[in-house]
């Protein structure tokens, strides 16, 4: 016989029905049967009872940045962290744009348009414009995700630009909005357990866009900057003002370490970390608040042409108190980053040199050899640590209330 204690947690795909609750957890219904030879509360010889299980709220992320600003290699950065690999839905929608691993399911936000690509062109609006995205919806479904309810999901079909059937999305334990507009609509923010903005300047959008669409997709040189100007002032009305609520936001600009540098290969990048945040304690180098600049010793740590530098300290971002963590230049050897990470604090690792098992794991990943590798995996081992602390608080909680 089938049987749930009070605080059991119910399997990611659980067939239970989900009943809304007022406490920090949900609680789920399993009907069973079994049969009786008695005829009082039967149909048919079954019977019919009703367990009570608990199951936990999912841990909401928010992910904001343009489109081709590396969201989804952080996305597999991120579940890596967690352990499983992602996968689109099993027997769904081959267009689907969802990935589910173990722990985690990740959504795009593009499966919020309201408008298919011919309804953007008729109506001359593009998608980082509101008024082409349906956040009633949005933000109807992720709520029903945080009290751990089933939804089913609208897809944006990015082949054929139309809108496909919805699919089921069961509520797992880390869920993952990722795409234009994860912090615009203030109801959505409200929802949100941390919140990463990835901002890419405008120096480096534009010179990794040639490097992909001249390379790659045959675009002219002229046909590219069209397309950057178009989206622009969308872009700044719609999307980059969504940074200054990100909880953490990985910054990434031209190399001051080759003057006048235009082609994005060498790159700088900043991990800007809110300070105050429940559950979140800044990473820092060496002396935690000091002003640091470190360039690294060069038995050490192997690197070419133009070199590695280092920089930590406090500063303000958008009128709140920041720590700012920053590397200039690239690694030769993954191998090596050891050395740095031994100088590094807070950083939320289970063991000694995780940062860069993690780093090596997926050493073929884009920026495995800058900063935008270092930080992404590091931002993913603050939200597991994040989630952990948020899952034990949780917990202290029936039972304090036991002891009363």
């Amino acid at each position: 016989m089938a049987f749930c204690s009070p605080h059991s947690t119910t399997s990611l795909r659980s067939p239970c029905t989900t009943i809304p609750n007022s406490g920090f957890r949900q609680n789920q219904v399993i009907l069973f049967t079994t049969r009786s030879s008695r005829r009082s509360n039967t149909r048919h010889g079954a019977r019919t009872f009703q367990v009570s299980c608990a199951v936990e709220q999912p841990i909401v992320i928010g992910l904001a940045a343009d489109s081709g600003c590396g969201k989804s290699t952080f996305m597999r950065r991120l579940t890596s962290v967690f352990g499983g690999a992602a996968e689109p839905p099993k027997g769904g929608n081959p267009d689907s744009n969802t990935l589910i691993s173990d722990t985690t399911t990740v959504i795009c936000l593009d499966d919020y348009h309201s408008l298919d690509r011919t309804g953007r062109k008729e109506k001359g609006v593009t998608a980082l414009d509101p008024k082409a995205n349906d956040f009633d919806l949005m933000y109807e479904q992720v709520k029903a995700i945080k009290e751990g309810k089933a939804i089913e999901k609208p897809i944006y079909n990015h082949v054929t630009g139309l809108l496909d059937p919805a699919e089921l999305i069961q509520p797992p334990k880390i869920f993952v909005i990722e795409g234009l507009h994860p912090m615009y609509d203030e109801r959505v923010r409200e929802l949100l357990d941390f919140s990463i903005y990835l901002d890419i300047s405008n120096e480096v959008k534009f010179a990794w866009k040639i490097q992909r669409d001249m390379a790659e997709r045959g675009h002219s040189l002229e046909s590219i900057k069209a397309s950057i100007e178009a989206r622009k002032p969308d872009f700044d009305a719609f999307i980059d003002p969504q940074k200054q609520y990100a909880d953490a936001v990985i910054e990434v600009l031209p190399t001051q370490l080759i003057p006048d540098d235009n082609e994005g290969k060498v790159l700088r990048v900043k991990l800007i970390m809110k300070e105050g945040i429940k559950f979140f304690n800044p990473v820092y180098l060496f002396d935690e608040g000091s002003t640091i600049n470190w360039i690294p010793c060069g038995r050490k740590l192997t690197c070419s042409y133009p070199g590695i530098k280092f920089s930590y300290g406090p500063d303000t971002y958008f009128g709140q108190e920041v720590s700012v963590l920053e590397m200039d230049g690239q690694f030769d050897r993954l191998d090596e980053l050891i050395y740095v990470e031994s100088h590094l604090s807070n950083l939320s690792t289970k063991f000694y040199g995780e940062v860069t098992q993690q780093m090596l794991k997926h050493a073929d990943f884009p920026g495995s050899n800058n900063g935008t590798g270092l930080f992404q995996t590091i931002v993913g081992l603050k939200i597991r640590d994040l989630y952990e602390q948020i899952i034990a608080e949780r917990a202290s909680v029936p039972a304090e209330a036991a002891k009363v």
